[in-house]
């Protein structure tokens, strides 16, 4: 408990260097991850919220235009489906509201597949990409990349009281280790530095890769540490995080090529991370409060 409390107090800390410098992007882990696969078809849009906003108080007036929004409703706390109450929530949700209040225009989420959801972006499918996206060169070859929003961390999730590694390194050089992660993903191309393919086991989503490193099929996963203390919260007495950072880098929101909606959705990221409202949606998804589980969501 006090590891993960200690994790949480990095993260919001911060947070507030992340507003302070409005724009800078905060040091908080999240999923980072790009398809390498042609978009499977996507599911049909969530209802939207309707028109956000006004016309007379507009960073740029975008009329009600209706903005088709791919996330993948299963990579907490980014975005999720509630068992309970099986309503949409999550990071993107409370940011793209935000973002069209500020643009006034109408959010409608597509739910898309991970292993597809930049290329059905890239593709038009969607006007534009949640889902805690890593900015790399390579993904700008076929995207445009928004402002960074918030910096991640990638690190080792083992087994509670693991003793035979304590980080990347020394995972590596045991021969018979074997690294899980999921497919598709910066998390998988971080793990290809450092292990053969052959001792890296890929998996569609990070929930089997922690159930595969629970029951001993994999001896560490690498994930995102955003997305480690969540699972650290759901499994506290099975596992937990080690090692230093691996790698640190901006998430950004993903558009088609030349898209005209990239200048004015910075406008708005800018605008709520000098006036505090992008810190206090981190704050509410990133720090101690948020209490949502995988087990408390739809994750297939």
């Amino acid at each position: 408990m006090k590891q993960r409390l200690f994790l949480y107090t990095m993260i919001l800390i911060g947070v507030i260097i992340f507003a302070a410098c409005g724009g800078a992007p905060a040091e908080a882990p999240a999923n980072a991850a790009a398809p390498t696969e042609a978009a499977a078809e996507p599911a049909a849009p969530a209802q939207p919220e309707g028109c956000l906003g006004s016309a007379d108080t507009a960073l740029v007036n975008l009329e009600c235009r209706e903005i088709k929004i791919a996330v993948e409703n299963a990579y907490l706390p980014f975005n999720y489906i509630s068992l309970e109450t099986g309503e949409p929530g999550g990071w993107d949700y409370d940011v793209f509201a935000e973002i069209c209040t500020r643009l006034h225009c109408t959010p409608v989420y597509v739910e898309t597949a991970w292993d597809g959801l930049i290329q059905s972006v890239a593709d038009g499918q969607s006007d534009v990409g949640g889902d805690g996206i890593t900015i790399t060169e390579e993904r700008k070859e076929i995207v445009d990349f928004s402002i960074g929003y918030i910096k991640i961390s990638q690190r080792l999730l083992v087994r509670k009281g693991e003793t035979r590694f304590d980080g990347i390194e020394a995972l590596a050089k045991d021969e018979s280790l074997v690294l899980g992660t999921q497919t598709g993903t910066t998390n998988y191309e971080t793990a290809t530095k450092y292990l053969p393919e052959a001792r890296i086991k890929a998996f569609e989503q990070f929930p089997f890769a922690v159930q595969a490193l629970i029951a001993g099929d994999v001896d560490a996963v690498i994930m995102d540490e955003v997305v480690g203390m969540g699972y650290m919260g759901e499994n506290a007495d099975t596992v937990e995080l080690i090692g230093e950072s691996i790698s640190s880098d901006e998430l950004g929101f993903v558009y088609p090529k030349g898209s005209d909606l990239v200048e004015p959705f910075d406008k708005a990221l800018q605008s709520m991370m000098e006036d505090g409202t992008l810190a206090e949606i981190n704050v509410k998804y990133f720090g101690p409060d948020f209490k949502i589980t995988y087990d408390d969501i739809k994750t297939e």
